[in-house]
């Protein structure tokens, strides 16, 4: 059964017939959501994760490449998404494993006055939804870093270069580390300057404590890190277990739930090295989806956990119900 406009318009009129009545206690508009955090049991482990607010991009087709002419624009309508401004969430994840709080990625922060708002004033927001979550920033032991662009570590310190984790160690490929603290990459795109700049304030605050990342071995017990390479140098996902739970932190892997899951061989604007991203990010999609592996991705739609499967030469995304009442 179809519902026409004419139908739609039709019942609009008949509800304007029908007798007024005035309201008797109307309510005024509350103006102010719930802080975004979401909380679950993970095998023995704690999990929160924290929203660091949306990230707009702006036209899709300027963010995403390797499309056919009005490809995307296609796509992301047949979604009911808005192809001129394609918003990412900025999902992270805090394990409590009864031993360590362990943060994966800090978000966009203030560090770096106006160009923390390079996206809007919409990101920035980890810091007080964590508070709002019972979280105080001090109690976090281990900030595990996917990369260390602007909206993984832009939140690492303050605007006047504090330390927002005074307690933690700060977990990292040291590939990246290397890559974003070195002003001779400043050459290239516009965006490499901030972000190295950003990258060299954030990270240096942190340098008698870092603890450089190895591919397949162990941070802490029950998280292990993967090399991912190809959306910058060092880039990683990380392998959360308890028991015989086990989740992967994506990061970065797949910035978009349709157009790079769709087609994950499309490239991106922020990728250091587009070609190898895409050739990482098909073949460790293709792993999730063959072992149904459960994964927490930054940049999906909130908060962010769910399953991959194939469909066609892609994958589709579906997002894992959330339990509201599974702590309670």
């Amino acid at each position: 059964m179809s519902t026409s406009r004419r139908a739609l318009l039709g019942a609009g009129v008949a509800a304007a017939a029908l007798p007024f009545m005035p309201a008797e206690a109307a309510a005024p508009f509350v103006g102010r959501g719930a802080p975004a955090w979401y909380r679950f049991r993970f095998g023995a482990y704690e999990a929160t994760i924290v929203s660091d607010g949306a990230l707009p991009l702006g036209k899709a087709e300027d963010a995403f490449t390797g499309a056919q002419p009005g490809q995307i624009v296609d796509l992301m309508r047949a979604n009911f998404l808005d192809p001129a401004n394609a918003v990412l969430e900025q999902n992270a994840l805090i394990v409590n494993t009864g031993r360590q709080l362990i943060l994966f990625d800090t978000g966009m922060g203030d560090s770096m006055g106006e160009a923390s708002r390079m996206f809007g004033p919409t990101t920035g927001r980890l810091l007080r939804n964590m508070r709002a979550a019972g979280i105080e920033p001090s109690q976090i032991d281990l900030v595990v870093l996917s990369h260390a662009h602007c909206d993984h570590c832009w939140a690492l310190v303050d605007a006047q270069g504090n330390r927002n984790f005074p307690n933690a160690q700060v977990a990292l490929a040291e590939a990246d580390l290397n890559f974003w603290t070195d002003d001779a990459n400043k050459r290239g795109p516009a965006f490499m300057v901030p972000f190295i700049d950003g990258a060299k304030k954030n990270l240096s605050a942190y340098r008698d404590r870092m603890v450089m990342v190895r591919n397949e071995q162990e941070v802490v017990p029950g998280v292990i890190a993967l090399s991912a390479p190809g959306h910058t140098v060092g880039h990683t996902v990380y392998a959360v277990t308890s028991g015989q739970e086990a989740m992967v932190y994506t990061g970065d892997l797949a910035h978009h739930h349709i157009l790079l899951l769709r087609h994950p061989m499309w490239e991106f604007a922020f990728d250091t090295n587009p070609q190898q991203s895409a050739q990482t990010r098909a073949r460790m999609l293709d792993r999730f989806a063959t072992d149904r592996t459960t994964v927490m991705s930054y940049h999906f739609p909130w908060p962010g956990t769910g399953r991959m499967v194939k469909e066609g030469q892609g994958f589709a995304w579906h997002p894992t119900p959330m339990d509201v009442t599974s702590l309670g």
